[in-house]
């Protein structure tokens, strides 16, 4: 049983339908514009969670730099940019501040898509660190990432986060995996949806084990 080391993730909606085809067309296709509408629905999502700092450090979570290059983008980092320019409309007393490279991802990893909890954990043990400290030191950090299935990523980057020095982190995805998906929770039919609140990893992270 595992207490994730963020205080609670938040997403749009489930990685299915439209919302899989219009991250689909950001991720590989480059069209980067989606970006926007999807920073939009996202920040919806930020601004309502109780208890939200008003300021905060917003990390992106890196690509390898090897991938960024071959793709010429950071999704996670597009959809950061318009998630902080959304949430200033929304909430304009709320004061993020965009580090798109403090984080770091030390080396390449095989693709998570197919693996199991556990091998997703040990995929990236050790994968991300923080290159500028005293920028996250004693502050409050919103992660942002395109889809969120196991948690193994936000759990990775949060610890490294707070490692770094980082007070709270919360998580913040486009989407999240059907519980189904996912190979190690055979328990749940193929026609159910999880709720948030059901998800393998419990969304309340600070207070719930799995």
């Amino acid at each position: 049983m595992v207490v994730p080391e963020f205080e609670r993730a938040v997403a749009h909606g489930l990685y299915t339908g439209t919302m899989r085809s219009l991250l689909h067309l950001l991720k590989y296709d480059g069209l980067e514009p989606v970006a926007v509408k999807l920073g939009a629905l996202l920040a919806a999502q930020v601004v309502a969670i109780d208890g939200l700092p008003a300021k905060m450090v917003v990390v992106p979570v890196p690509l390898y730099k090897g991938k960024r290059r071959e793709r010429g983008f950071n999704q996670a980092e597009l959809l950061a940019r318009a998630t902080c320019d959304a949430m200033r409309r929304l909430c304009p007393a709320w004061e993020g501040k965009l580090a798109p490279r403090v984080m770091i991802r030390r080396r390449a990893t095989a693709s998570q898509a197919g693996l199991t909890l556990h091998e997703r954990r040990r995929n990236l043990r050790g994968v991300f660190s923080v290159s500028a400290p005293e920028k996250l030191r004693g502050r409050d950090v919103l992660l942002i990432d395109d889809i969120y299935t196991t948690g193994a990523t936000a759990r990775a980057c949060s610890a490294a986060l707070k490692k770094a020095g980082a007070a709270r982190v919360w998580v913040a995805t486009v989407a999240r995996a059907q519980r189904h998906e996912i190979q190690f929770a055979p328990s749940l039919s193929a026609a159910a949806e999880a709720p948030m609140h059901l998800d393998v990893a419990m969304w309340d992270g600070g207070k719930a084990k799995q």
